[in-house]
């Protein structure tokens, strides 16, 4: 009778070591991807079907989980632009026209396939819960779900490099698991200061067929920022970071 005792209280606080790996795992490809807190430079191109660019410069930058803002350099006719993230929250700052005025994840302040949450993406571990994981190989695959229904994808199919923890692979989907697009992490780079990640990342989507975006990443470095960074009110001073 002891020992059956002993055994559903062993079920009974049990936790399935996949949730338990399985967010590590998540957490640490977030890291492997980006410092905590950093700056960078990217360049985000959208190419149409018949092969004509856009082309966008933009210097970003980023603290904790859930906080990133970024500043438009290229065009000329977007200079001085900048967008704010906060969680869910996200603003456009236009200069000249008044307040920042109030974007959604699933708009595209660039246009192209890359929406907002794309361009001000958060770490995943803040969300997505990871339902499940898969080894493939040489690979991992994570089954992630979002946390809240504000979240652009209800959920990622995610394929990480198993050596570097590195995704290589994206698949964003539907909650009736409809394809939305795919991300592609490729051309793992040396960054300096322990950071070496993809530095090329390029998406399709059913939805625009002909179309893709791509994203190239040209400097990132640790850098630590102050919380006022991530206002309102400093929106139209991000420039002043870069100096």
């Amino acid at each position: 009778m002891k020992k059956i005792f002993m055994a559903l209280i062993f079920m009974l606080f049990a936790v399935p070591s996949y949730a338990l790996d399985g967010t590590q795992l998540l957490k640490q490809i977030d890291r492997n991807l980006n410092p905590e807190s950093f700056e960078m430079y990217r360049k985000l191109i959208n190419v149409e079907p018949d092969g004509r660019k856009k082309e966008f410069v933009l210097f970003s930058v980023k603290k904790g989980m859930d906080k990133i803002a970024a500043l438009f350099l290229e065009p000329a006719s977007e200079r001085g632009r900048s967008t704010l993230r906060v969680g869910e929250n996200m603003w456009l700052y236009i200069p000249n026209v008044g307040k920042p005025i109030r974007i959604t994840s699933l708009q595209s302040i660039i246009g192209g396939v890359f929406n907002n949450s794309d361009i001000l993406q958060l770490d995943y571990a803040a969300e997505y819960d990871v339902v499940k994981v898969d080894e493939t190989g040489n690979e991992y695959l994570l089954y992630l779900k979002a946390k809240t229904k504000t979240v652009a994808y209800d959920q990622l199919k995610l394929w990480a490099d198993k050596a570097k923890k590195l995704p290589t692979k994206i698949e964003c989907l539907t909650e009736a698991n409809m394809l939305i697009k795919t991300l592609y992490f490729k051309e793992v780079k040396d960054f300096g200061g322990g950071i070496v990640r993809p530095s090329y990342l390029e998406t399709d989507s059913p939805l625009y067929k002909g179309y893709k975006s791509v994203m190239i990443y040209a400097k990132i470095q640790k850098k630590d920022f102050k919380d006022e960074v991530f206002t309102l009110t400093f929106m139209p001073n991000i420039e002043s970071l870069r100096k």
